[in-house]
């Protein structure tokens, strides 16, 4: 009893020592004090625990730290240290620990299996990774076996083993024929979960020889086939129908344990006929919701993301009409170690305590062990400070020695969890990370929060004050944050002002200040009010607001909280919206939103849109002509018109077009002048001087526009100075001895008065010259001539008339007439690139010396002659210009192995200037052009006679001519390729020794030292021996014969008749005995493709097939046609190349590979092959 009381002292003891301890300090996430602070090193990317890797490629084993120091990284490898200098295939990247196994350069993958685990050390302590289980994948072939077919009873069951060969990871199972189409499944016939194919009863229609189940693995990207199982299923009248017997699982009741988190499959597959459907249910309990599913035609039961509370007994029922059977799979979940509490990591200050806890929870519970620095705590350097209790340390007065990372482990059978938790002590004077002179500014009666941002160990003590010299603040209107936040409640407008953070320890103590201003709050004195409106009136809401001056406002408005439709109805001013000629549409709540950078405030109110009192017969019609028009407050630059509108016809008048006529200048041309809303009738009219005006006026509704009114009564405005002056001006020399000045003329009644004139001056840009002028009249061109050649000048042209003169004019700036270049460019160099491409240099020339604009350079090159044949003949230049001042170009389309020349010449606006010295360059040789022609003469019965011409464009010095042939048989077949080389200087080839009667095709091509060319080919026949020629021409002979075809036409004749007189019989009841076809059923392992079907055997090694003849249309025995289907490999992916192993086992990259050219060796040519299509699977 007594020791039954101190242990419950201890436990109490501890919990106070827990609640009075004083918490650890949180460092700030500012990325300058982290890089300041010294840290233990922290994992931050490490491989998975369970890693399998790729044989045929680099394992990388990655391990990633971060820590102040950076940490120095090393391995162990199945618990002893992995000495990583010592093995050359083993790297690790620099500033990482990461490993690389370099297996590409002669590493076998399988010497580095086992247990790898990362260390990451520092001076204040060590991280260490997960342990690294390595293991390459694994895809075994198939093993070899005789297999038997199976002959069933209609109606029986059948079991189609697959066992595929053990991999790593296990293969993904799925069942197919030799068509490569996918085997249909059903509530009748399905694949399990171990990969068999399950008949719950068979069918006539299951009889087949091609049952093939594959296996892929993902690792090695390799499918394996095992041998085609045949079925042959026989029928007995009558069929007997049976009641539910479960295939799997066998037995009445069994066991599953799956662990937490994973995914439950339970599966049930029953044979019976009729077939039988499959029903689930939980003994005691119900199916979880949302996570349950049910796939294989309900004979799998899933459910995912499987707990504790998901053990139990689960039943599935098989049910046919006949009766039922049922089994019951009693489920375990159990559970591999997880977190409750993971270690955090804690900086604590000197003297200081702390608590590092390790809570995790499994099925069966995991045993918690603890590490310090990835050595048991137990043989770890002793720590005064520091006391283990269970699944807690507690540390006590700790020095800057007390750093160090602690691991805690939670293992049970099932799998365990490694987490690495630092203790980083630290003696640091404070720090405030807030910006100096942070500005805040909020709306006075609302929150004001002043940050402190801060750092220091131990853990600073915060103050503020406010002002200079002020006090420090206390009392119940504010709140003083952790953080070091001041929070101001409700702030008022004497809160404005400088607030001062004051942070101190024991090591020392730092200051900042910060602003804050407090503004008057938005407000919105006269909001929008309800209105009701009748159809086609006008809606107007008004938004008056008042607002801190020193802030910004905007105003949004919103119909139905969204933006106001895209109408040019709806018309926003400074403080209202005013809708125009609402229509039903228009109903709804509009808001007025105004938004500063520091509040917002709103207001809305509802338009209702009501119909106008019916009125009978309404007449929409365009509006009648306004009358009375009227001209009052006559000025020199202004006039006033008002009118009275006509009848607006049932449709409001939406706005008025005033026009006006220049009488004047132009009379009887009208001119828009402006228009007004539909609701006024004056508007305020500007005027020019010296124009005889008369106005009209036309009215628009939405129907459309009104004649116009009557003219208003002539007013003749006074004559003025012009106001402006012409535009365009420009200054362009059409000689190099001149300047043309050119402007675009004032119209009539832009002069402003009579006897419009222009004055144009000129003089010299740069130059202290004074300006020379000349006054001009109905003219828009000067011409200045003895000008120097391309000087600019500087250009103005300004209006007079008989009044004075318009503004003064801006200046533009001229150049008098350019000539041609006086120099061209120098040092031209040509760089040869390749046979066809040269990039050509020059210096630019002196820009005095261009005379004009500068536009860019012309390259002028001819071929000179081709070094092939040493012959000349005339080819036109080609020029390319290159704009502006560049100073190297690139000419393309070179003939190869020829002799070029080239000059540059600058161009300006006049022409081009002379050209440079020819540059002479030669271009290598290039692959030349197929040859011009391939004859086949003189065909024998054991040769053929071979006739070429050079290539048109050798392109070089030809080397040779190779040749390619290769036999083609009676269907379409490509038999072996054989190659010749032949001088180049030969142009006729005998060749010997070849079959009689047989097709060859040629590939011809010619060579230079660069390479071969494109090809030629052809195809011809050697003659048929002496025997056959006269057996064949004897037939040719018959054929022709009179009589013979006399005879054949009596035959057919015959024939037809006693297809007729059959037909007759037949219908007539009756019977004759037909003779059926058996198909001779071979070995599969060597059956050929049926051209019918597009089935096949047994495939044969890559290399007994023969390349086939381009857009042959019988397909080889490994050319598979691709039927109509729904579930084809071809469905899964891109078609690729790969090969069949010896066992019959398919083997093949999943990416695409391009189709080669005429076949070589025993390669394909470019048929469509099988592996193709398997390849192109998942």
């Amino acid at each position: 009893m007594m020791k039954k009381k101190s242990v419950s002292a201890r436990k109490a003891s501890l919990v106070l020592f827990l609640c009075q301890m004083i918490s650890a300090l949180d460092v700030p996430l500012d990325s300058k004090l982290l890089e300041e602070l010294s840290q233990p090193p922290t994992i931050t990317q490490q491989s998975p625990k369970d890693y399998i890797v790729d044989p045929r490629e680099n394992i990388v084993i990655q391990c990633e730290a971060k820590g102040k120091p950076p940490p120095s990284f090393s391995w162990t490898r199945n618990g002893t240290h992995f000495d990583i200098d010592k093995d050359a295939q083993v790297t690790m990247k620099p500033n990482s620990g990461t490993l690389v196994v370099n297996i590409m350069n002669g590493g076998k993958a399988e010497a580095y299996e086992g247990v790898y685990q990362c260390t990451a050390r520092n001076e204040r302590g060590a991280a260490v990774s997960n342990n690294i289980v390595i293991r390459p994948s694994r895809s075994p072939l198939w093993t070899k076996e005789k297999l038997e077919p199976n002959h069933v009873r209609e109606g029986d069951s059948l079991v189609l083993h697959c066992r595929p060969p053990v991999g790593l990871p296990p293969p993904i199972i799925f069942w197919m024929d030799n068509a490569f189409q996918r085997l249909p499944q059903s509530e009748r016939v399905s694949q399990g979960l171990n990969g068999d194919l399950y008949f719950s009863n068979v069918q006539p229609e299951d009889t087949r020889e091609d049952y093939i189940c594959y296996a892929r693995f993902n690792h090695t990207q390799t499918i394996q086939q095992k041998q085609p199982i045949s079925v042959k299923v026989f029928s007995t009248k009558p069929v007997t129908e049976r009641q539910p017997v479960l295939l799997t699982p066998t037995g009445s009741t069994s066991t599953k344990v799956e662990l937490r988190g994973n995914v439950l499959l339970l599966e049930c597959i029953a044979a019976g006929l009729p077939t039988p459907v499959i029903r689930w249910i939980k003994e005691g309990g119900e199916l979880p919701a949302n996570r349950t599913f049910f796939e294989n035609f309900k004979k799998t039961l899933k459910i995912i993301d499987v707990s504790e509370a998901d053990s139990g007994n689960y039943k599935c029922i098989a049910r046919n009409r006949l009766g039922s059977a049922h089994h019951v799979i009693s489920v375990t979940v159990k559970a591999a170690p997880y977190w409750i509490t993971a270690p955090r990591n804690l900086v604590l200050s000197p003297g200081e305590d702390g608590t590092l806890i390790c809570r995790a929870n499994g099925n069966p519970k995991p045993n918690i062990s603890w590490l310090a620095n990835g050595v048991p705590i137990a043989i770890a350097p002793e720590d005064p400070s520091r006391k283990v209790d269970g699944d807690t340390i507690i540390f006590s007065h700790v020095q800057e020695r007390s750093s160090a990372v602690y691991q805690c482990n939670a293992s049970n059978e099932y799998g365990y969890l490694l987490a690495n938790a630092f203790v980083n002590v630290l003696a640091e004077p404070p720090r405030i990370l807030t910006p100096a002179n942070k500005l805040y500014q909020v709306i006075a009666d609302s929150p004001a929060l002043l940050d402190c941002a801060y750092f220091g160990s131990p853990k600073p003590e915060i103050e503020w004050f406010k002002g200079v010299k002020g006090s420090i603040l206390r009392g119940n209107e504010y709140v003083f944050h952790d953080n070091g936040t001041l929070e101001i409640p409700v702030a008022q407008k004497d809160s404005t002002g400088t607030y001062t953070c004051v942070a101190r320890n024991e090591l020392g103590k730092i200051q900042n200040e910060v602003h804050l201003e407090v503004k008057d709050p938005t407000m919105i004195i006269k909001q929008p009010e309800y209105k009701v409106i009748q159809r086609y009136g006008q809606a107007s809401f008004e938004c008056v607001i008042k607002h801190d001056s020193t802030l910004l406002p905007t105003i949004i408005w919103l119909k139905d909280n969204a933006e106001l439709p895209d109408d040019e109805r709806f018309l926003v001013g400074k403080d209202n919206l005013t809708i125009m000629n609402v229509t039903d549409k228009d109903d709804g709540t509009y808001t007025c939103i105004v938004n500063t950078t520091l509040d917002s405030v709103s207001a809305s109110a509802v338009l209702t849109v009501v119909a106008a009192p019916p009125t009978p017969a309404i007449i929409y019609a365009r509006p009648n002509p306004p009358f009375d028009l009227e001209l009052t407050g006559q000025l020199e630059r202004s006039v006033e018109l008002s009118w009275i509108p006509g009848d607006e016809n049932n449709s409001p008048i939406t706005n008025f077009v005033i026009e006006y006529e220049d009488g004047l200048h132009e009379p009887g041309v009208w001119h828009y002048q402006t228009e007004v809303p539909g609701t006024q009738t004056t508007v305020q009219l500007k005027l020019s001087p010296y124009v005889n005006y008369s106005f009209r006026v036309i009215a628009v509704n939405e129907i459309g526009r009104s004649p116009p009114s009557e003219p208003s009564e002539q007013y003749l405005t006074k004559s003025a100075n012009p106001d402006e002056n012409p535009s365009n001006v420009q200054g362009i020399g059409s000689e190099p001895d001149n300047l043309v000045i050119t402007w675009e003329s004032l119209k009539g009644f832009q002069s402003n008065g009579p006897g419009l004139q222009y004055k144009v001056s000129w003089r010299q840009k740069d130059v202290d010259d004074e300006w020379t002028s000349v006054i001009v009249a109905n003219v828009s061109k000067y011409i200045v001539s003895g000008t120097p050649t391309f000087v600019p000048y500087e250009i103005k042209v300004q209006a007079l008339n008989d009044l004075g003169y318009a503004p003064e004019p801006s200046e533009v700036i001229g150049h008098s007439g350019e000539d041609l270049p006086m120099v061209a460019p120098g040092n031209v160099q040509v760089h040869v690139i390749n046979s066809t491409l040269a990039k050509v240099h020059w210096d630019t020339v002196p820009l005095k010396t261009v005379r004009g604009h500068l536009q860019g350079y012309k390259v002028y090159y001819w071929k000179v002659q081709s070094l092939s044949r040493r012959s000349r003949r005339h080819v036109e230049k080609k020029i390319l210009t290159f704009r502006g001042n560049k100073t190297f170009g690139m000419l393309p389309g070179l003939e190869p192995y020829s002799s070029y020349k080239l000059n540059v010449r600058v161009v300006n606006g006049k022409g081009e200037g002379p050209a440079s010295p020819d540059k002479v360059f030669k271009t290598p040789e290039g692959v030349p052009s197929s040859p011009s022609f391939l004859r086949i003469t003189n065909p024998t019965l054991d040769s053929l006679t071979l006739e070429w011409g050079s290539p048109t464009h050798p392109n070089g010095v030809l080397t040779s001519y190779i040749l390619k042939f290769q036999p083609i048989n009676n269907t379409h077949e490509l038999g072996p390729l054989v190659e010749i080389r032949i001088p180049a200087n030969e142009s006729s080839l005998i060749l010997k020794n070849l079959n009689y009667s047989t097709r060859y095709k040629f590939y011809f091509n010619a060579q230079t030292s660069v390479g071969s060319g494109s090809q030629i080919t052809e195809e011809a026949i050697t003659i048929m021996d002496e025997g056959k020629m006269a057996m064949a021409s004897r037939q040719v002979d018959i054929a022709t014969q009179g009589w013979f075809i006399g005879l054949m036409c009596a035959v057919a004749l015959l024939i037809l008749i006693l297809l007729i007189v059959c037909f007759i019989r037949r219908n007539k009841g009756g019977k004759y005995p037909v003779k059926e076809k058996e198909d001779a059923h071979a070995d599969p392992e060597i059956q050929p493709m049926k051209e019918d079907d597009g089935t096949f055997g047994e495939y044969s090694d890559a290399e007994d097939h023969k390349p086939l003849k381009k857009g042959s249309r019988t397909p080889s025995d490994r050319t598979v046609k691709k039927e109509d289907s729904d579930d084809s490999l071809v469905d899964y992916g891109e078609g690729v190349n790969g090969q069949f192993n010896e066992d019959g086992s398919f083997i093949g990259q999943y990416s695409g590979k391009k189709e080669k050219e005429p076949a070589e060796g025993n390669e394909s040519s470019e048929a469509p092959s099988p592996v193709n299509a398997m390849n192109s699977f998942v």
